[in-house]
């Protein structure tokens, strides 16, 4: 029982120590990854993973919980004071299960739901075939315009006005735009519809006050707790204090058991954090970072989808500038030069979803290792390099090798030990 990881497991050591070296080594600008914080991490691994909380602070199915119920109301207090809610349940294992909480709290199998359209920008969650949404509700989607490629409000409303949706999703997982939630608010009146928010991509953006805040107007918001907040993985469901007592239900004993308690603390942790002036600054950092290399790239020749960006991730299309090279072959190359990324489809993509036209770009965790603009415009400039020169091996292991050098200047985890 007390011995380490070390002497337990040395195998799967390895395979974690080989891990922190790819994340040192790589540049990753994947949108919907970060590194947790070494504080967050270190609440995550705790011994609060040990204790089963069934149900809700004070109100518990099991003894012994006096002290998990401090924790989760730490993360709820957290929560709200960061987000300006009436109600939080931080409960949620992800950003799925966030979403499937508030459809099942707000409607019945069959009822209309409009959203986006997932090779338009939007999750699988907000109405994929094979998906639950997909499977138990009806899904309406609207999509970007085909001429701006940005979402028209007015199309949107159009569709609501048909449909009559009892439930109105707004959010996306690869849309480089903001989102005017006045403007839905208003839409969802019109046909008297609840409105969901889910914000797991900008949530971080939303708590620092660079992204407009959709608490005024939403009835339900759901988020992850990592991505741009900076937290462990994991999620929650923001609500009115009306929603408060469906919402709960829904997530247990409606869809989940116990909560994970480690998680949750890690989640307090991320809370208190990210209401530091260090995480407005980081925040700030992470949308001026996206714009200069959305411009960097542009000006190399290569297209941000709706021409650049106003969060902290960019879509660019490759078939503009490679006609023969699909996203999944360029995410390949470019990480045979060492820089993370993930193909994604983009708006009336002619190929399919596991080849792409498109790559998804973001700058969160490049921006967590404290890389500003100069930093942006040369990884703009090794990405193209790469791209141009794909086909030759030394130019893929002559960029890799700067993308070292760049890497060991901008260390991950500097402070972080362990080995025993």
């Amino acid at each position: 029982m007390d011995r380490s990881l070390y002497e337990v497991d040395p195998e799967l050591v390895e395979i974690t120590l080989q891990d922190l070296e790819r994340q040192q080594n790589f540049l990753t600008l994947i949108p919907s990854e970060n590194y947790a914080s070494i504080a967050v991490m270190q609440a995550q691994g705790s011994i609060l993973a040990n204790k089963y909380a069934e149900g809700y602070p004070a109100a518990r199915y099991y003894n012994g919980c006096r002290f998990m119920d401090g924790v989760e109301s730490l993360a709820i207090a957290r929560a709200k004071k960061l987000f300006g809610v009436d109600h939080v349940n931080v409960q949620p294992h992800a950003g799925t299960q966030a979403n499937m909480a508030a459809y099942h709290a707000l409607l019945e199998p069959g009822d209309t739901i409009l959203s986006l359209k997932l090779d338009h920008g939007g999750h699988l969650s907000h109405g994929l075939k094979q998906n639950f949404a997909g499977r138990y509700y009806n899904i309406v989607h609207y999509g970007v315009d085909p001429d701006t490629e940005r979402i028209d409000t007015g199309a949107v409303a159009e569709l609501a006005e048909q449909h009559h949706p009892k439930l109105i999703v707004v959010g996306a997982t690869a849309y480089p735009r903001q989102f005017d939630f006045a403007e839905w608010r208003a839409i969802a009146d019109s046909v008297k519809a609840y409105l969901l928010a889910d914000i797991a991509h900008i949530a971080g953006l939303i708590a620092a006050k660079v992204h407009p805040d959709p608490a005024p107007y939403c009835d339900v918001i759901t988020t992850t707790t990592h991505k741009t907040l900076r937290g462990p993985r994991g999620a929650m469901v923001m609500c009115r204090e009306e929603f408060a007592e469906v919402i709960d239900r829904a997530v247990f004993p409606g869809l989940q058991g116990g909560p994970f308690m480690h998680s949750i603390a890690a989640k307090a942790v991320a809370f208190k954090e990210a209401m530091e002036p260090a995480f407005k600054e980081y925040q700030t950092r992470v949308v001026e970072n996206a714009r200069a290399m959305a411009e960097s790239l542009k000006s190399n020749g290569l297209r941000p989808i709706t021409g650049g960006t106003e969060n902290h991730l960019m879509l660019i299309d490759l078939s503009t500038s490679y006609e023969k090279l699909s996203g999944r072959q360029a995410a390949d190359h470019l990480e045979e030069a060492g820089i993370i990324v993930n193909k994604n489809t983009i708006p009336f993509d002619k190929r399919s979803a596991v080849t792409t036209s498109g790559l998804r770009l973001g700058t969160p965790m490049v921006t967590s290792r404290g890389m500003q603009d100069a930093e942006m415009r040369t990884i703009a400039d090794l990405i193209t390099e790469t791209l141009e020169g794909r086909r030759d091996s030394e130019v893929k292991k002559r960029v890799k090798a700067k993308v070292l050098e760049f890497s060991h200047r901008f260390p991950v985890y500097e402070n972080l030990r362990l080995l025993p």
